[in-house]
C-alpha cells in the first residue's frame, strides 16, 4: 500500500510505495571499489595539487609554503583546482562568482574509506570539518558554507580517493531561508521535536548521549538517514569536542551498516547549518545512491521512495545484507 507522507514541518511531500516490496538486494548496484593506483591526493604527491591551506599533522594545523610542502600528514585541505567559486571580485560578490571552494583530503591512504577509520581518525576529520567551516564563515561577505561528501562515481565523485568538499557562498540557500521562515513561526524548535519523536522508535538506527541517527518518516530516497544533535546546536562551531566526536561516531556507524546492507553503495552526505540565526538546528542528511530522479520527481518535486523508512531501519539494525536476503 502506498502512502503520501508530509515533511515534519514543511509543505513538502514524498510517496512511500511500500506495496512494491523491495529488498536491500534490489538497491545494490555495482559496488564502489577503489583501485590500487595512487592519485594526486595520495601521500607523496603533494606537489601535484595546489598548496595546502591547512594540514593536520600530529596535533598541529600547518600550512604549505612556497619553500616547503608538508609531508606525512593526516588530513590535508587544498583549494579545488576547478573551483565553482573564487575569492576574486569581492566588490560584487554575486555577479563575480565570489566565494571559496576547498577539498578536504581525509586520509593520505588511497584505499582507505571512512568505514576503515579508527575512532581517533574520525575525530580528527570532524575537527577539520569544524575548523574549515568556521574559517570560511569568517571571510568577508560569506553567508553560507556548504559542507558535503560525494563518495563514488554514481554520487558525483570525480576522484576515488576519499575526500569531502566545502563551497563558501555569498548568499543563504533559498531552501534554508524557507526552513527558517517556518521555524520562526513555531513556539519550539521543530528539530528538537524531531529528536524527541524519533529517539528509540522503529526508525532509529543509532543513538548515544549526544546524537541520534534515524531513517526519517519523510524519506525522499531508500535508506536515507538523518543525524541530529540532541541539544539545540546551530552549527559546527558551537559544538564541543565531545559532541563533535559523537557526531563522527554516528556517521561511521551508519556508513558501516549501509556498506554491509547495500554492499558498498555510492552516497552523499550534506551538512545543514546556519551561523547567523540561533533558531536553526544543525542536521546532516545522508542519501545512498539507490535511485534516480526521473520525470515525475522533476515535474512535482515529490519523490517516490520504494523502501519504507521503518523497513530500512530494520534492515540496518539487523545488518541484513543485500547479498543474503531471499
Amino acid at each position: 500500500m502506498s502512502e503520501i507522507r508530509k515533511h515534519y514541518f514543511l509543505e513538502d511531500y514524498c510517496i512511500v510505495a511500500a506495496d512494491r516490496g523491495k529488498r536491500p538486494s534490489d538497491f545494490s548496484s555495482s559496488p564502489e571499489v577503489q583501485s590500487a593506483i595512487s592519485c594526486v591526493f595520495c601521500a607523496g604527491e603533494e606537489d601535484k595539487t595546489p598548496p595546502a591551506q591547512a594540514v593536520y599533522k600530529n596535533g598541529h594545523v600547518l600550512r604549505d609554503s612556497k619553500e616547503e610542502l608538508i609531508r606525512d600528514w593526516q588530513v590535508r585541505c587544498i583549494p579545488n583546482l576547478y573551483p565553482a567559486l573564487s575569492p576574486k571580485g569581492i566588490d560584487a560578490p554575486y555577479e563575480s562568482g565570489y566565494g571559496f571552494h576547498e577539498v578536504i583530503i581525509e586520509t593520505p591512504h588511497h584505499n582507505k574509506k571512512l568505514t576503515d577509520f579508527t575512532a581517533e581518525e574520525m575525530d580528527l576529520l570532524m575537527e577539520a570539518y569544524r575548523d574549515r567551516v568556521m574559517h570560511y564563515w569568517a571571510e568577508p561577505k560569506i553567508k553560507f558554507v556548504s559542507l558535503f561528501k560525494n563518495w563514488g562515481k554514481q554520487a558525483g565523485a570525480s576522484l576515488e580517493h576519499t575526500h569531502s568538499q566545502l563551497i563558501a557562498l555569498p548568499l543563504t540557500p533559498p531552501s534554508l531561508k524557507r526552513e527558517l521562515d517556518v521555524i520562526h513561526t513555531q513556539h519550539k524548535c521543530p528539530y528538537c521535536s524531531i529528536v524527541q519523536s524519533e529517539s528509540q522508535n522503529e526508525r532509529s538506527v543509532y543513538e548515544d548521549a549526544h546524537f541520534i541517527a534515524f531513517a526519517p518518516y519523510f524519506s525522499k530516497v531508500p535508506f536515507e538517514i538523518w543525524f541530529l544533535p540532541k541539544a539545540h546546536i546551530g552549527h559546527l562551531g558551537a559544538m564541543s569536542d565531545e559532541v563533535l566526536h559523537s557526531m563522527g561516531a554516528a556517521i561511521r556507524h551508519v556508513l558501516s551498516r549501509l556498506e554491509k546492507v547495500l554492499v558498498s553503495p555510492a552516497y552523499n552526505y550534506m551538512f545543514f547549518q546556519l551561523l547567523q540565526d540561533d533558531a536553526y538546528h544543525l542536521n546532516i542528511r545522508l542519501q545512498p545512491v539507490t535511485s534516480k530522479m526521473a520525470g515525475f520527481e522533476k515535474n512535482t518535486d515529490i519523490f517516490i521512495n520504494t523502501m519504507p523508512p521503518e523497513k530500512a531501519a530494520e534492515y540496518l539494525n539487523n545488518g541484513i545484507s543485500g547479498q543474503t536476503v531471499h
